[in-house]
């Protein structure tokens, strides 16, 4: 059983317990405080279980050249790209402002520290547990003193190999163990080819201790459903309220309705998951009594008869006897009294039989 632990207050992840779906605002919010709330307030009324943010201090993210590099995307919204960047980042007050609306809502609120005054930040704000992009995966002294904070952490796996992901395990492990791994393709959007599922299975085995779950960017919601059905305990998906405004990460997102739906999906997949153990349901009792067959005579049988294979058929018989994996058990059984041809075989007309319990 994968180890749980508790990711939000009252919220555990990994083993059993339902798989925690995060909104990925990011920055999809256009640098508009009201449209971040509608976005959050968007989340939880789809059934998301946090909605999460971005979160960085330029400066410590970027080099000086870095912010007055020329941006002359579609997507920008200043000059340079220090000045789309400001556009896009809310301050310490909104964010603030933004975390109580989420609490009044009753949805968790967090953000990735996109550096380390970031992470400070957010550690100051008190979200419930860090996010680690996979941009700073491979970062050591920042994933060190991410996990020395002491919150759960949630940590994105775009760009990195196997390798690394031991080096992160082994660095976190020791100082929090309260993390899970998420495999994640950093392309936007993501080609189905590229999603690469089967790391979640690679990753259940080379980390079996820790939850793994999945974050994409993929258009639709069928690759993140089956996701759930591998096993992913934690999935993340980016959201929008409308795919064609400005922004290189609309694409990728989910609108209301596919997060609605993407959630739905889940929750039913969840219960579809069941039990291992491969046996008769109450619910199939209707259709067993319909269509189940029985061992019934091919031909007739004299009362004292030793049952041979080829006196035996199986048909939808009437009334019921015995079931068709019992065929070869009556072989070699003595009957006591004579059966017509196409009679079903009970239990009474045969010698000395003794009921077999299914485990």
């Amino acid at each position: 059983m994968v180890r749980e632990f508790e990711l939000c207050p009252g919220r555990r992840v990994g083993g059993d317990q339902p798989c925690f779906i995060i909104a990925e605002i990011g920055q999809n919010h256009q640098g508009d405080l009201d449209i971040a709330k509608r976005m959050i307030r968007m989340a939880k009324e789809c059934g998301a279980d946090c909605a999460k943010f971005q979160k960085s201090e330029l400066e410590y993210k970027f080099n000086k050249k870095a912010l007055e590099r020329p941006y002359t995307s579609k997507h920008s919204w200043g000059k340079t790209y220090g000045e789309h960047k400001r556009h896009l980042e809310f301050s310490h007050d909104q964010y603030r402002e933004l975390k109580k609306y989420a609490e009044e809502i009753g949805i968790f609120f967090t953000a990735s520290g996109m550096d380390e005054m970031a992470v400070e930040f957010l550690h100051e704000l008190d979200v419930p547990f860090f996010k680690v992009g996979s941009g700073d995966t491979n970062n050591f002294p920042y994933l060190e003193k991410t996990a020395k904070k002491g919150r759960p952490m949630v940590i994105s796996s775009g760009m990195q190999s196997m390798n690394t992901m031991h080096q992160v395990y082994q660095i976190v492990k020791p100082i929090n163990p309260n993390f899970c791994f998420l495999q994640c393709t950093s392309a936007y959007p993501l080609q189905p080819e590229d999603v690469n599922l089967r790391v979640i299975s690679a990753y259940q085995s080379a980390f079996p201790d820790i939850p793994i779950g999945y974050s994409g960017h993929e258009t639709g919601i069928a690759i993140s459903v089956a996701a759930v059905a591998m096993g992913a305990k934690v999935l993340e998906r980016h959201v929008t309220l409308d795919k064609t405004w400005k922004g290189s990460d609309h694409q990728a997102s989910l609108e209301p309705n596919e997060l609605a739906e993407l959630v739905k999906a889940i929750r039913t997949v969840e219960k579809a998951m069941g039990s291992p153990i491969k046996q008769l349901l109450p619910c199939e009792m209707a259709c067993n009594e319909k269509l189940g067959k029985s061992v019934v005579a091919k031909v007739a049988i004299p009362e004292g008869a030793i049952l041979t294979l080829d006196m035996l058929t199986v048909k939808v018989g009437e009334p019921k006897g015995f079931p068709p994996e019992s065929i070869f058990d009556l072989v070699g059984q003595k009957v006591k009294k004579n059966i017509e041809e196409d009679e079903t075989i009970t239990e009474q007309v045969v010698e000395n039989h003794v009921k077999k319990v299914k485990c």
